[in-house]
């Protein structure tokens, strides 16, 4: 009876915990670079689609790792490798946990999304596609899950095919979904969050239509994974590609998240040291995955860095920062509609609207008004975005774009505003 009472007790400390609103301002003194200056004024990090800031418990979890524990890994029989062992595999099972994959096992570290994308497209498409096949891909998508489809389709003589983004608000055109998730389609690739519009797709509906056809689907979750609540197993999905410094962690590492079976079918995408199980001078064999996958010597501390970096997330509730960035955004495309000349792209409302927000001065380069907004304090990005040809769609070479985290606030929010009517009236627009 007392084990129950304490843990409902926990359950509802928990509830509660998650039920109360995201401070940032309490959050914001996590992470050391928030605090300085730029160009005189107080820094207002607005870029974090591109890199998000660390937080303490990541750096010294990656400084403790080369002060006390820096060996290589699985290859050791002394107490340093063994322990450098033990962390680089915690933060696999960590990040499987984050994920709910089945088993650590569903989880290949790799640098980034990226190499992610180009790991599953190389080695999915070398066992599964073949000539007259096609791969379905969106508009939306940023070149990261574009070109590595282009090269598996050239490789083997299959074609590529496009849902629609419905204008500048920046959906998916769900009844051309439908028309395309047939035959010959095996594999539907497709962004969670797009990084040039801030659309949040329905990724749990289009895996279930795809599904439904017995087509493969990877998500792009780069933009969605350290943002809001994600479970593989509730979306459905087969592959999910997630880079580390979009979400508190370092660069240089992501991961791959793969059901068991297709990673057992798949051959490795780079060989050598490490991912074989016996080699002779004719031929080898390979381990089994992960290691399949994880030729040569891993970034170790990348892997410990991204394991803090998804007990951080955890410890403050993916969903309250999901709810926090979807308050803010409202709050911000509001504002942004009192600048004159400013023309917004993607959702007009948060949701689907995620916290990244493009937009364009129609007399003004995107390249000019991040270079200002720069000297006034304000982080933006701009240009494509990696996203060539969605700008053409839109029919613009270039946007800036502002994208939130966990720790901005309304008042960066409206230094925003603020430095987008400096920049109006600086160049006459």
């Amino acid at each position: 009876m007392r084990e129950q009472a304490t843990k409902r007790g926990s359950e509802e400390q928990t509830n509660k915990a998650a039920a109360e609103a995201l401070r940032p301002e309490a959050i914001r003194k996590d992470f050391p670079a928030l605090g300085q200056t730029v160009h005189g004024r107080p820094l207002v990090y607005l870029d974090n689609a591109a890199t998000t800031q660390r937080p303490l418990a990541v750096i010294e979890a990656i400084r403790g790792f080369y002060l006390r524990d820096n060996a290589n890994v699985h290859r050791g029989s002394y107490d340093l490798s063994h322990r450098a062992t033990e962390a680089y595999e915690a933060a696999r099972a960590r990040t499987a946990r984050f994920l709910n994959a089945a088993e650590p096992a569903e989880i290949i570290f790799t640098r980034n999304a990226t190499e992610a994308i180009n790991l599953a497209a190389f080695s999915w498409s070398e066992r599964f596609l073949g000539p007259g096949d096609a791969i379905l891909l969106t508009e939306m998508e940023h070149h990261s899950n574009l070109v590595p489809w282009q090269m598996a389709a050239r490789r083997a003589g299959a074609r590529l095919l496009f849902v629609p983004v419905t204008g500048p608000e920046g959906l998916l055109d769900m009844d051309r979904v439908q028309a395309l998730l047939r035959p010959p389609v095996k594999l539907f690739a497709f962004t969670h969050v797009s990084n040039a519009l801030g659309t949040i797709n329905p990724a749990a509906e289009l895996c279930r239509l795809a599904r439904q056809r017995g087509i493969v689907t990877l998500v792009d979750a780069a933009q969605s994974a350290g943002h809001m609540p994600l479970d593989v197993r509730e979306l459905g999905c087969d592959f999910l590609a997630l880079s580390g410094h979009k979400l508190c962690g370092p660069t240089g590492i992501g991961a791959l998240y793969a059901k068991r079976e297709l990673l057992e079918a798949m051959p490795p995408w780079q060989t050598g040291g490490e991912m074989i199980d016996q080699v002779t001078l004719d031929q080898s064999s390979w381990a089994p995955p992960p290691h399949k996958f994880e030729a040569g010597t891993p970034n170790i501390a990348g892997a410990v860095g991204l394991g803090a970096a998804v007990d951080y997330l955890e410890r403050i509730g993916r969903e309250r920062v999901f709810r926090h960035e979807l308050e803010l955004t409202a709050y911000a495309l509001d504002r942004l509609k009192e600048v004159k000349g400013l023309r917004l792209f993607g959702p007009k409302t948060a949701p689907p609207h995620a916290g990244a927000i493009s937009f364009c001065f129609e007399t003004i380069h995107a390249h000019d008004v991040v270079t200002f907004v720069d000297r006034l304090g304000v982080a933006l990005r701009g240009g494509h975005h990696c996203a060539q040809p969605l700008m053409r769609k839109l029919g613009v070479p270039a946007t800036a774009r502002a994208s939130f985290y966990l720790y901005n606030t309304r008042q960066e929010a409206d230094a925003l505003v603020e430095a987008l009517q400096e920049t109006r009236r600086f160049f006459g627009a």
